[in-house]
Order: C-alpha cells, then sequence, then structure tokens
C-alpha cells in the first residue's frame, strides 16, 4: 500500500504548459498530478496519457469541427473535455493549443497517492492488498469513476486553478522511462504512435504490455 502524499502544497500548473502541441504536453504531463477537492483531498500521478492532434486527427473529437459538444477542444487550453462512452464510462481530457486550435491529452491511468479510501468507495471495491490497488484508476473510465469525473461536473473545468475542485499539479517528481506506443482502444489512426506511459508503473493500463515491456528495454538501453 503506498503512504499518503503531501500534496497539499502542491500548486496548479500554469496556463501556459498546456498551450503547446499535445504531443509535447502528454510527455510532460507523465509523473503530474491530478487533484480532486472535496471533503476528503483526493491525488494521483499521471503515467499514461494519449495525445490527440485537433481536426487533423481522425481519431480526435474535434475532426467533427466545432460543436456545442466539443467546444472545449476549440477554447483556452487547459480545461478539462469530460465525455461519455460506451454507455458506461467518463473520459478526462485536458485542451492544449492556443486558443482557436484545437488539440487535448486523454488521461488513461494513474497512480493513486491521497484519498485512497475515497476512491475505493466510489468505485465500489474493497482495498486489502497491492492487486486491488491495481483496478483503482488503471483505465480511463477506472480513473473517472474514482475521482467522481462526470460531464455535468466537471467538463469545462480550469485545470490550472487552485480554485477548481479539479486541478493538474506538480510535486517535483521527474517522469524517466518514458515510453511511446500506439494509441488503443480506438479504430481511426490506430497505428499512430501517441500514447504515452511511464515504463516499469504497475498503474499503466494492462493493455499491450508486451510492447510496452520491451519498449522499456530498448529505453534503458540507450540511457
Amino acid at each position: 500500500m503506498p503512504k499518503e502524499s503531501p500534496v497539499r502544497s502542491i500548486g496548479p500548473l500554469e496556463r501556459a504548459f498546456f498551450g503547446r502541441d499535445p504531443r509535447r504536453v502528454a510527455r510532460a504531463l507523465l509523473g503530474k498530478v491530478l487533484v480532486r477537492r472535496t471533503s476528503e483531498l483526493l491525488a494521483a500521478r499521471i503515467v499514461e496519457v494519449e495525445a490527440y492532434l485537433g481536426e487533423n486527427d481522425p481519431a480526435a473529437h474535434a475532426a467533427a469541427g466545432n460543436t456545442a459538444r466539443n467546444s472545449v477542444l476549440f477554447g483556452p487550453p487547459g480545461f478539462a473535455y469530460v465525455y461519455f462512452i460506451y454507455g458506461n464510462h467518463y473520459c478526462l481530457n485536458v485542451s492544449c493549443e492556443r486558443e482557436g486550435k484545437a488539440g487535448s491529452v486523454l488521461f488513461r491511468a494513474l497512480e493513486p497517492l491521497a484519498g485512497i479510501d475515497e476512491m475505493s468507495h466510489a468505485r465500489g471495491l474493497i482495498v486489502r492488498d497491492p492487486r486491488d490497488l491495481l483496478k483503482l484508476t488503471s483505465g480511463p473510465g477506472r480513473l473517472a469513476e474514482a475521482f467522481g469525473i462526470t460531464r455535468v461536473r466537471d467538463n469545462g473545468c480550469d485545470l490550472t486553478s487552485a480554485r477548481s475542485s479539479l486541478w493538474i499539479g506538480s510535486d517535483g517528481f521527474r517522469a524517466v522511462n518514458i515510453c511511446v506506443t500506439p494509441r488503443i482502444g480506438i479504430t481511426k489512426a490506430a497505428e499512430e504512435r501517441l500514447r504515452y506511459v511511464l515504463g516499469g508503473n504497475n498503474f499503466v493500463s494492462r493493455t499491450q504490455s508486451g510492447n510496452l515491456m520491451r519498449l522499456s528495454h530498448e529505453n534503458r538501453a540507450r540511457s
């Protein structure tokens, strides 16, 4: 079981952090901390993300153009874009690029740091050992449920503001052994290598774990 992390002193990332190409933002987000302020502080380290490149990316929601549903993607950077998928779970994204140019990063997996009891309750799980802990936030639907993320509650939320109940900060953690793989769970532009993960982290989603393991070894060999 991990120890509760001293995250109360963490401040949100600046908006300029997100006002870049989604590929740069995705890589830089690894190791940062997603924070939810409720009656109990929830915090988890970002260990797996995917970049979506805007209107010219067939797999991106922005490919449909600016609509009422996806307008957050075309607004200022650093805001939450939440959508409902498969009729059973929400997915959290953050808007990137300058205002008027769409781009985003999807959060795929987190490593819990604080508020584990509340996350477990939200997921309807009992955490008895480290194997149970892996089920909390490994996967976009699981992490959204653990953090109580919904479209009504969080779509359009400013992830750069400490006044928001949901935001992203840094505790000084330095991400190493970053691996890049094709995106997963999609059919369009699935071959694009736009999934970024912390190699060797147990909370990375299991899909394509064999490919990830090979990439981890390659990265270590080059370092």
